[in-house]
């Protein structure tokens, strides 16, 4: 039977850096605060004027291809996971076909926030499966910045996030490599612990109308950050010993996990719970923030970029977010 397997990854984020010290100037914090709380130093925003979701997805898409060793044309469907498109309808799936130039193939959006990439991984796998495409393209990105409230009443959550997009190509593979399994859960009953109220649709028209209201606050994330960090501690934990359980390995042969890069601490928390040694986790918090749905396809292709990913390496990749929403996958590379 196919397996798919990822062939090419590439990544890409904005060019302007925001430290912490930048933020500092902006609203009631500094560099200690922010590191103490996220492990965060700094983060990469857009420059408006020139930077789109679809443009930076389609610089990432470009340098997967190439790394696949095949054209951009061979591409023949699109998944795209972010909580940010470019217009709020249509998705920037069809918005990255048209920088790419692939007239006329089907491009799915996914709305999983930090759990996207994994979902859209594994829907990508059943495709490939079934013999339905052949150059499948997943991207994950975010552009957050311009929608943060760069204020002090905003800094919970304005210190965290940052803007960027890494893509891969999933190809069929009839030998042992490729994606053992993928792990997708939900619990709607937190929806309204991390979330962005508006622009929804079951409002009153009167309040659906932006020109129309004074208060903009429900347009802006809402994020109960203890009630997340709870409950991502457990999860994370949970999701990646189900993948492990179904292909009946341990912790221990684990090559690297690249979770999402949420919170520094969470990812910490993490290994010392399953007792890795620094070598086998990668994080890039540190530099990028969070990028939710981009976070980990951008971390995994800096840890190839790296060679912290080889030939037959075991890659787990674990998220949790909005939602609540949670995912692993199991990866023979």
């Amino acid at each position: 039977m196919k397996s798919a397997k990822i062939t090419g990854i590439g990544h890409h984020v904005p060019e302007r850096i925001v430290t912490n010290e930048e933020l500092s100037t902006m609203m009631d914090t500094n560099n200690e605060w922010i590191i103490e709380r996220t492990g965060i130093e700094e983060r990469r925003f857009i420059d408006p004027s020139k930077d789109t979701l679809a443009n930076m997805a389609a610089k990432a898409s470009k340098i997967a291809a190439e790394r696949a060793n095949i054209n951009i044309s061979d591409v023949d469907f699109i998944i795209f996971a972010t909580i940010t498109p470019d217009y709020f309808f249509p998705g920037s799936g069809v918005l990255l076909q048209r920088e790419l130039g692939l007239e006329g193939i089907g491009a799915l959006d996914i709305r999983n926030a930090c759990s996207g990439f994994i979902y859209a991984l594994s829907i990508g796998e059943q495709y490939i499966k079934t013999g339905t495409y052949k150059n499948i393209l997943i991207v994950g990105g975010e552009i957050q910045s311009t929608a943060l409230d760069l204020t002090t009443r905003g800094r919970n959550t304005a210190v965290i996030f940052g803007d960027g997009a890494g893509a891969v190509i999933l190809q069929p593979s009839t030998d042992q490599s490729g994606v053992l399994s993928t792990h997708l859960h939900a619990d709607g009953r937190y929806a309204e612990e991390l979330y962005v109220k508006d622009p929804g649709s079951s409002r009153p028209h009167d309040e659906r109308q932006p020109e129309q209201i004074l208060d903009t606050s429900t347009y802006k994330v809402h994020m109960n950050g203890s009630m997340v960090f709870k409950h991502a501690i457990v999860k994370f934990n949970e999701v990646i010993n189900e993948a492990l359980e179904k292909n009946n390995l341990k912790k221990e042969d684990i090559d690297l996990l690249i979770p999402h890069q949420a919170n520094l601490r969470i990812s910490q928390f993490l290994q010392q719970k399953l007792e890795l040694p620094d070598d086998k986790i990668f994080n890039n918090i540190m530099k990028y923030g969070n990028t939710t749905a981009g976070s980990i396809p951008i971390a995994m292709s800096e840890a190839w970029q790296q060679g912290k990913i080889k030939e037959n390496d075991l890659v787990c990749l674990a998220a949790f977010g909005s939602g609540f929403t949670w995912a692993s996958a199991l990866i023979k590379w």
